[in-house]
């Protein structure tokens, strides 16, 4: 694959930044959008808006199936059946509504565990401590080592009989380091539990099967892999999610309601569309079919190794200039994000004067303050993430600015 031929496809790389060329390395809060992504949703607009689901009329039925054939894109792209995924508005809804059915069925009660580690983003952590406290149940948190690996040891020694669910990231958004899912999700089925797996940070970045992850439930966004803002998905396993009732119900969720005297009664449409009551983001879910469709003419696998020269050529530059990295000192398991601080400034500071020349990076906890205390950075980290379009020349700007700020700073 060719970065320099990509970038052709994103009209955001043709702006400047302070009169600079912009160095877009903040790819873990949100990637950039190709051309073809923003022209089909311009399009949608133009010739196909309507509601769908809910009329007979031309315009309904078109954009029904431009809905339900983008559900079959990616689905497909996850390893997944069409029934199986659920959209919603991004990650973080994705993980409140497997919290939340898990809930109000019953499955998560009083005296149960769930399970979550250290390294949860926070949108991985507060719907399970929100449930806990609703159903009475415990949490258990899954320590981290020194250098941001899972500690797996922990992970066996507190997984029980008890644990209902365990919930873990695939790959942290502070160190990149990659979690073995599979292994994780394996052993929660032994003792009877579920396993969630957020892969907001993995499914825009490596090839993700959910069958063999063997995971129960996968949440992911859209915009973190090309596709538009407020589109994301979350995959059920059919046989799961058939049993479940949905958290947040509503229109277009059911196929009947009855009302006698002071009392109403509802039957769910079967997967996934008892999980969608309401209107979707028709546009927004076929942004992401088309965005799908980019990443894998691309290839993941070309995609992955792309990144892992980055992440490997952007280690060798920090390293040399003596900053702190906060994750293994090895590239193995981990994705393109790298985590640093200068001595003497803020993450603030640092990224403020990244930006006077250009160059968009992450600052500060990174909605992860458990992991970045853990990691000795209580003020938080600076953080750059890379992506497909991102270049190796790229890094050698990012270097050579951060040289200066280093010099500032001693």
């Amino acid at each position: 694959m060719n970065p320099y031929e990509i970038r052709k496809d994103f009209p955001i790389f043709s702006r400047k930044v302070h009169g600079k060329s912009l160095i877009y390395f903040d790819n873990a809060a949100t990637s950039q959008r190709p051309i073809q992504v923003l022209e089909a949703i311009e399009n949608f607009y133009r010739n196909q808006n309507a509601n769908i689901g809910r009329s007979v009329h031309e315009l309904a039925l078109s954009a029904t199936e431009t809905y339900e054939a983008s559900r079959k894109i990616v689905a497909t792209f996850l390893g997944a059946k069409p029934d199986e995924l659920v959209f919603t508005k991004n990650t973080t809804e994705s993980i409140n509504m497997a919290a939340y059915s898990l809930l109000v069925s019953g499955i998560i009660d009083r005296g149960s565990e769930i399970m979550i580690t250290r390294m949860e983003h926070h949108s991985n952590l507060l719907p399970w401590v929100t449930v806990a406290k609703l159903a009475k149940a415990e949490l258990r948190v899954v320590e981290v080592s020194d250098n941001g690996r899972l500690s797996m040891d922990d992970f066996y020694r507190k997984l029980s009989d008890k644990t209902r669910v365990v919930a873990v990231t695939h790959a942290s958004n502070v160190t990149g380091v990659v979690n073995p899912v599979r292994e994780i999700c394996e052993e929660a089925h032994k003792h009877g539990a579920l396993c969630l797996v957020d892969g907001a940070q993995s499914v825009p970045h490596m090839k993700v099967d959910v069958n063999t992850m063997k995971a129960d439930f996968l949440a992911f966004s859209g915009h973190k892999m090309l596709g538009p803002m407020g589109i994301g998905g979350l995959f059920i396993r059919r046989e799961l999610g058939e049993r479940l009732d949905p958290p947040f119900p509503g229109g277009g969720a059911i196929s009947l309601v009855g009302c006698e005297v002071d009392r109403c009664t509802a039957e769910w449409l079967s997967m996934p569309h008892k999980f969608e009551a309401g209107t979707p983001n028709v546009a927004g879910a076929l942004g992401l079919s088309v965005a799908v469709e980019y990443l894998e003419k691309i290839g993941l696998e070309n995609i992955e190794a792309h990144e892992k020269r980055l992440l490997e050529k952007g280690m060798e530059i920090l390293s040399g200039l003596g900053v702190k990295l906060y994750g293994p000192e090895e590239t193995r398991e981990r994705i393109g994000v790298l985590s640093f601080n200068i001595e003497g400034m803020t993450p603030h500071e640092v990224a403020q004067l990244l930006d006077s020349e250009g160059i968009a990076v992450r600052s500060g906890h990174h909605c992860a303050l458990p992991l970045v205390k853990r990691l000795g950075a209580p003020m938080g980290t600076v953080r750059a993430s890379f992506y497909l379009y991102n270049t190796l020349e790229e890094l050698e700007t990012f270097g050579e600015v951060l040289r200066k700020i280093k010099i500032l700073a001693s």
